[in-house]
């Protein structure tokens, strides 16, 4: 009996050394570390742990964007799989709002997926965030604002020290959903492993996107996942490499080639296949961020950096580079929850046809797919669509029905976009004109009439703006030296084009500074307590300077505003005792304007 007890004891105290030893070597591996201050976060760590999703770093940030609601804010480093399954390390950030959000259900989270930032690492979205000055800034605070915690990877490569894996379908789809694990673990964060999950992406994060939803149920099943929005999505790479080549998108197939040559570089052989100006265009790019690539690049052709000439189509039927290609194809796989698309008619870098394709291939699969089509181009899409898609989230996090789109009758919508192969231009063909003139010396503030339009067309290759505004015929009252309110009818017709200068920086900056000069027209409606019926027009046009500055969201979040004070001449053509009343009451310096301009509402199909 004594040697049976010595036995079990012997066997116990082993067991506990055995599991103390194993939880030892778990917590080694598993428990993350706060991370240094500065580029040091960045360094890769010497192993990397074999689970995707395993929190290796954090450190508190404030990365909030400008103008957002006040969070808790995290930097990251964790864990993932490029698209061949080796362990990678990804960095990203995460954000949570500090507002209460509800005692009866989780927090729900948002892995935001961004679009092209270029391949140089400071343009890396946690570096952006932290200097204030990522351009997707708007969509990541229309999140926040609904409450929602949102994940923001730095996709594959881009702070490691090694060349981002670009458009690689796989790698960034798992960067998407890794970062949801990961952040679960960041010590006392107040987010719910039971939390739903949204996934949000435009471009390559449409891209990104829609490859997260195709690979969770088998990649990362223990995700909540309650929908997909994926928009402007560049589904099929050979249709999209064709578009760009040589055209105004021409920067985005240098960046695919490097990013694809990064993942399949035994397939791809990118600096064998390219001469002295190709190997030059490489690294020019891996130097450069999106917008300034984007015009460094424009309607140079593939076959300028080929070793003898080859275009893209002749490289992308290269059997081992056209597998690769096709690999990054959309729609071949089922998506469980419910999927949101939508693209611009007015789309210049990424072709309508094939994003439409991916809604019937997703609709083939039996997936519950919507979709919307914009009336603007890329970029104003991009932040247009934000209201529609946090809506549609809302009611995936809500567990409410989604609607499908998938039988419309509906005609297909076709492309709206300007030559892709000349001039960058850029078009606001009518879009909605909501502003106000507040006249100095009646103190009144006049209030332009719903069916006002805004139109101009910008040359973002010559930096100039040409256009005019649609105004129709209104009526308001004026009160002045204590007569009785006095109905009148004005009309602002525009006294020529608009003209100036309008430019995108490199930092995504618009930069609009323009005038357009309109004619005033005034006719009583009402009584003045004397019957004297008039006619009256400014002697000169009124000249509206319409200037901006501000982030290239602008163009398609609302906040697109030109504000400034202008100067109204005399009234003229109605005799001398009816101009020199209208004169002292609405002419002189200091009229203060407000124009605010957004773009068409979109359409279902």
């Amino acid at each position: 009996m004594k040697r049976l007890y010595s036995y079990k004891r012997l066997y116990f105290i082993s067991f506990l050394v055995l599991a103390m030893g194993c939880l030892l070597a778990f917590s080694a591996v598993a428990a993350p570390q706060v991370g240094p201050a500065g580029m040091a976060f960045y360094e890769k760590p010497s192993t990397i742990p074999a689970t995707p999703g395993t929190l290796i770093r954090y450190r508190t940030s404030t990365s909030v964007p400008p103008g957002g609601p006040s969070c808790n804010s995290w930097t990251v480093m964790y864990s993932s799989q490029d698209a061949l399954g080796n362990p990678n390390v990804v960095t990203g950030t995460v954000l949570v709002p500090t507002a209460f959000y509800s005692w009866l259900i989780p927090r729900p989270i948002i892995s935001y997926a961004v679009g092209t930032h270029g391949l140089v690492q400071s343009w890396a979205p946690s570096i952006q965030l932290a200097n204030g000055t990522e351009y997707e800034s708007s969509n990541i605070n229309a999140a926040l604002n609904r409450g929602y915690a949102v994940l923001i990877t730095d996709n594959p490569g881009y702070t490691s020290g090694d060349v981002p894996s670009y458009m690689v379908g796989k790698a960034q789809g798992k960067a998407v959903l890794d970062i949801v694990t990961a952040a679960l673990q960041i010590p006392k964060i107040a987010l719910k492993s039971t939390a739903k999950v949204g996934i949000w992406g435009y471009s390559q994060g449409g891209q990104s996107a829609a490859w997260a939803g195709q690979l969770q149920p088998t990649y990362a099943s223990g995700i909540k996942l309650a929908g997909v929005a994926a928009g402007g999505v560049p589904a099929e790479l050979f249709a999209v490499g064709e578009y760009l080549d040589g055209n105004n998108g021409s920067s985005f197939l240098l960046e695919t080639c490097i990013g694809l040559n990064s993942q399949y570089p035994a397939e791809i052989l990118l600096y064998d296949r390219v001469n002295a100006s190709g190997l030059d265009a490489i690294d020019r790019g891996l130097s450069m961020g999106v917008f300034e690539a984007l015009f460094a690049f424009m309607n140079t052709p593939l076959s300028n950096f080929t070793k003898y000439g080859e275009t893209s189509e002749q490289i992308f039927s290269i059997p081992e580079i056209a597998e690769v290609v096709n690999a990054q194809e959309l729609g071949k796989t089922k998506i469980n929850v419910p999927v949101f698309l939508y693209h611009g008619t007015g789309d210049e870098f990424i072709p309508l046809e094939q994003a439409l394709n991916l809604k019937e291939k997703y609709c083939s699969l039996g997936v519950n797919t919507s979709y919307m089509v914009y009336p603007g181009e890329h970029i104003t899409t991009q932040f247009q669509a934000a209201s529609q898609v946090l809506d549609w989230l809302k009611d995936r996090f809500a567990g409410k029905i989604a609607a499908s789109t998938c039988r419309t009758s509906d005609p297909r919508p076709v492309s709206t976009a300007n030559p892709v192969d000349g001039d960058f231009l850029f078009s606001l063909d009518g879009w909605t004109l909501n502003g106000t003139i507040k006249l100095k010396t009646l103190m009144t503030k006049v209030t332009l009439p719903e069916g006002s339009t805004f139109s101009a067309e910008t040359n973002m290759t010559n930096n100039t703006i040409t256009g005019d505004m649609s105004i129709p015929e209104f009526s308001y009252y004026i009160y002045a030296f204590g007569l009785m309110p006095l109905q009148v009818k004005l009309k602002i017709v525009p006294a020529g084009p608009m003209t100036g200068t309008a430019s995108l920086d490199n930092n995504g900056i618009l930069h609009i500074n323009g005038n357009v000069k309109a004619d005033i027209y005034l006719k009583k409606v009402g009584e003045l307590g004397v019957g004297i019926p008039f006619s009256l027009k400014t002697k000169t046009p009124v000249d509206f300077p319409i200037v901006f500055d501000g982030p290239v969201s602008s163009l398609g979040d609302g906040s697109l505003q030109f504000t400034g004070t202008t100067t109204f001449p005399d009234m003229v053509e109605n005799g001398i005792i009816i101009n020199a009343l209208f004169t002292s009451l609405m002419s002189g310096p200091g009229q203060e304007f407000t124009f605010t301009v957004t773009p068409p509402a979109p359409i279902k199909w």
